[in-house]
């Protein structure tokens, strides 16, 4: 049954021209106090990580919304859920900034 819908997926694609978009992990590094890249693209689905090389921990919080923490030598990641672009920061260092553009679908 498996094996027969996965077909009617696949034929489904190739008539309609239409291909389901995979999920991808899109990484940030923290080094030197900073979210490099600051500003990422991902799309809802897409898994966000973050390796903090810092010796301190750090966070990747959206107000009111999500908050990730991240130990030093350590990463730590999230689904996106967001259909918008947001805005994130360090809750232990705010100076610390970072954006998640989510392109429109």
């Amino acid at each position: 049954m498996l094996r027969r819908h996965l077909w009617m997926v696949a034929v489904s694609a190739l008539t309609t021209g239409v291909v389901p978009a995979r999920a991808e992990t899109v990484t940030v590094i923290i080094e030197k106090m900073m979210f490099s890249p600051a500003e990422i693209s991902a799309r809802p689905g897409d898994t966000i990580e973050w390796i903090n090389k810092d010796i301190l921990a750090h966070t990747a919080t959206v107000m009111g919304d999500w908050e990730v923490v991240i130990p030093p030598g350590k990463s730590g990641s999230l689904v996106l859920k967001a259909t918008t672009s947001v805005d994130y920061y360090c809750r232990f260092h705010p100076n610390m900034k970072g954006r998640i553009s989510v392109p429109p679908q």
